[in-house]
């Protein structure tokens, strides 16, 4: 009988490690490489706006890190540590939910970040069956507890929710190197209407040469540009009367999974390819320029772009 126990407890005692390992996986991935994505699916949903998700997504990144850290030591298993990780999941859940009621059960839900792409109803699927792991972990083990530990648990939460903000600080002051480049030139849009190439360059569909536009030059195989595209569609969600427009760069195979996964079928597009999109957007990706009758009049890239900045110009 004891060695059954102790082999229970041995079990449970991996799977609170397994699961721990997850958490701090989970935690990693949304904040490497890019941070970005799980910053807008705060904005997406309606429980964030540009200014608050930075902060909301860091520190659910960094109690995902104390949760893993607590699973993996098995500390306070049953009085804990398991219903703390259990309401993180169900919080996701619901989150989740919202997600697939405001967008659908499309693209990236963005669990993992970049690294392991999942939809929204998997990634429900996932945490479902994690708190089934909980469950059984709770039911043959109690972990271990020490007296008198408020002060050193308060010292490790603080600092593994400091981690985010450490590893990829918040700045709203951003000021890209573009800022410091040439502007208030022509831009040669006559490039795109009067190709030399038309199997190569797609004329636009709407008249970007006149007026204020925001036109932005996208490869559909470069992650930042596909970052950039989330940012504005939601940009253009809240405020469809903005004239945003895309250059894409790549094989038109490629675009119904750049679709998919960027969800920016709300912001019109042309194809531009080989030396025509180099002359007009360089080999810098993503390339986005304000446009005023056709002169650049400001060079930005994804991360500081603003949709009250954008408003302010293009509305004023």
């Amino acid at each position: 009988m004891n060695s059954l126990n102790t082999f229970l407890k041995l079990i449970a005692i991996l799977l609170s490690i397994l699961l721990g390992l997850v958490f701090l996986y989970s935690g990693y991935t949304k904040l490497h490489p890019v941070i970005e994505t799980f910053e807008f699916s705060f904005v997406e949903i309606g429980i964030g706006n540009w200014y608050t998700a930075p902060l909301e997504a860091r520190l659910m990144i960094g109690l995902e890190f104390f949760i893993g850290g607590l699973l993996i030591s098995n500390y306070k298993l049953r009085s804990f540590s398991l219903p703390l990780a259990a309401g993180v999941l169900l919080f996701f859940i619901v989150y989740l939910f919202i997600q697939i009621a405001v967008s659908g059960n499309e693209g990236n839900c963005g669990c993992f970040g970049e690294h392991l792409k999942m939809t929204p109803l998997q990634a429900i699927l996932k945490n479902l069956l994690m708190l089934v792991l909980m469950a059984v972990v709770n039911f043959l083990y109690a972990g271990w507890q020490i007296k008198h530990n408020a002060l050193l648990l308060s010292i490790v939460g603080v600092s593994c929710v400091a981690v985010p903000f450490l590893i990829n600080p918040i700045d709203y002051t951003y000021s890209s190197n573009n800022l410091q480049e040439k502007v208030n030139y022509p831009l040669e849009l006559d490039l795109l209407y009067h190709p030399e190439d038309t199997v190569k360059v797609e004329i636009p569909g709407m008249e970007l040469r006149k007026g204020k536009h925001v036109l932005a030059f996208l490869s559909l195989s470069c992650p930042h540009c596909r970052i950039a595209a989330k940012k504005f569609r939601l940009i253009k969600r809240n405020n469809p009367n903005l004239s945003i427009y895309f250059v894409l760069n790549g094989g038109k195979e490629k675009l119904p999974e750049f679709l998919k996964d960027t969800k920016c079928e709300n912001i019109p597009h042309s194809f531009c390819l080989g030396k025509t999109f180099v002359q007009l957007a360089s080999a810098q990706l993503p390339r986005i320029y304000y446009l005023d009758n056709s002169v650049v009049v400001k060079k930005v890239d994804y991360y500081e772009l603003s949709q009250a900045d954008l408003e302010n110009w293009m509305l004023k």
